[in-house]
């Protein structure tokens, strides 16, 4: 320790910094680096303002197409960050100068890594919403800038393909994965928001009816998601027929034990084809009684009047009886049976009946409402509306409710009687009876 702290062993260390700073810090080389590195951000600044100010010149002229457009929210987010990423273009066209001329360039190299890697980490947080995954990026990205400044890159880069097993004639190492796992994870990234971009502007069509809108973006997903998988295993080398076994092997589960969930999907596709059933048709399944609010890969969505939502499998509606109140037309006749009594006049209640449908209003005028006399009842006189509305979604037994209120007031206004129920009683008066009596004299 005392020969470690004596006098000589202090000053030759502080020589041999002295030097150092001398020969490798202080050099007109590095000297002329920081000057072009601040000479670049100057020159970066008014750029980067003018393409700033032309970007919110564009955004502002569409704001709509801004509102409704996940990408170009995504663009007018990165609009502050026009300056860091002009000065880093600027530095990279510097860099390929100096390796033109083969002039060295350590310090341009350095400032470029870094300003790279914290223009990664902003947009990382600003289009990957996901904190978690947001973090990760942000480790690998300091990591990955740490070891490029001190030059041990490509030794980590040896050390990680030297950790590999081989399978089947395939050697798999560590560096392998990892790129698998990040080509992965930004193909699926840039699949899912492009299926968003293109779910967003399929569903603004008008052109498109909406059973074949929702089948388009389910088959936009399915392909750009099987893309960007075989494009992630292609980019590591892998072999697609390699999984030719597997998807046999699939196959064979599939069939048996997924058969369900397999009907399922097929019965959807099915569905979305005849378009039998499409988002926002009234119907009824069963005891169920609503609109479609969506349409799954495996089941639909149903949300009745009282706001519960039913998941109903795409089977069911396949092979079950479904009662579609706007199939192929809104108009929906309603049968609305009333009784009056035998008292009354059935002419009289049939032309109230006639002016309690033209005064509601969800009651179309064409097709006419009509009124007839069914029968003549135990109890009563039966007559039958029969009127038209155009929108079941609304409810069908809101507006029985309202016509047979309308013609309750009518009639107890004008005298017409509704009846109870009555039975006729007979009495059959009993037969004489007679009476003998015997007397047993012994």
């Amino acid at each position: 320790m005392d020969h470690i702290l004596n006098g000589d062993t202090l000053t030759k260390a502080r020589e041999l910094f002295e030097h150092w700073v001398r020969s490798d810090v202080f050099v007109w080389s590095n000297l002329a680096q920081l000057l072009i590195i601040a000479l670049l951000f100057a020159v970066a600044r008014p750029i980067a303002k003018l393409i700033q100010a032309r970007l919110e010149v564009v955004f502002a002229r569409e704001p709509r197409r801004r509102a409704t457009s996940i990408f170009l929210k995504n663009i007018a987010k990165l609009t502050a960050l026009t300056l860091p990423a002009t000065w880093l273009f600027l530095l990279w066209v510097t860099l390929v100068a100096y390796d033109y001329y083969e002039q060295p360039a350590e310090l341009l190299r350095i400032a470029a890594v870094l300003l790279a890697v914290w223009l990664a980490i902003r947009l990382t947080s600003t289009l990957v919403r996901d904190p978690g995954w947001a973090k990760a990026i942000t480790v690998v990205a300091w990591a990955i800038a740490a070891l490029s400044i001190v030059g041990l890159l490509d030794d980590a880069v040896a050390v990680l393909d030297g950790v590999a097993l081989t399978v089947g004639g395939v050697r798999i190492s560590a560096l392998l994965v990892l790129n698998a796992v990040l080509s992965l994870a930004i193909l699926l990234w840039v699949a899912v928001m492009a299926s968003r971009v293109l779910e967003r502007r399929i569903t603004q069509s008008v052109q498109l009816t909406p059973t074949f809108q929702v089948l388009l973006i389910k088959l936009l997903k399915v392909v750009l998601v099987g893309i960007a998988i075989a494009l992630a295993l292609s980019t590591v080398g892998i072999d697609l027929t390699a999984f030719a076994v597997l998807g046999g092997a699939i196959g064979l589960g599939i069939g048996f034990g997924l058969q369900k969930i397999v009907s399922n999907l097929i019965a959807g596709v099915i569905i979305l084809l005849d378009k039998s059933i499409k988002p926002g048709d009234v119907i009824t399944v069963g005891e169920t009684f609503g609109w479609i609010n969506s349409l799954g890969a495996r089941y639909a969505s149903v949300v009745t009047r009282d706001g519960t939502e039913f998941l109903i499998p795409n089977e069911d509606l396949i092979t079950h009886q479904v009662v579609n109140w706007s199939y192929s037309n809104d108009a929906v006749r309603l049968k609305i049976p009333i009784g009056i009594s035998y008292k009354s006049d059935p002419r009289q209640a049939i032309a109230l009946c006639f002016d309690a449908a033209r005064e509601e209003s969800r009651i179309l005028k064409q097709p006419a409402p009509n009124v007839l006399l069914k029968g003549f009842g135990d109890s009563s006189v039966d007559i039958e509306m029969r009127v038209w509305i155009r929108d079941p979604r609304n409810g069908v037994s809101n507006i029985k409710s309202a016509i047979l209120l309308r013609v309750w007031d009518k009639f107890h206004e004008h005298g017409i009687e509704i009846p109870y129920p009555q039975r006729d009683l007979h009495l059959v008066p009993p037969a004489d009876i007679g009476v003998r009596t015997v007397v047993n004299e012994s």
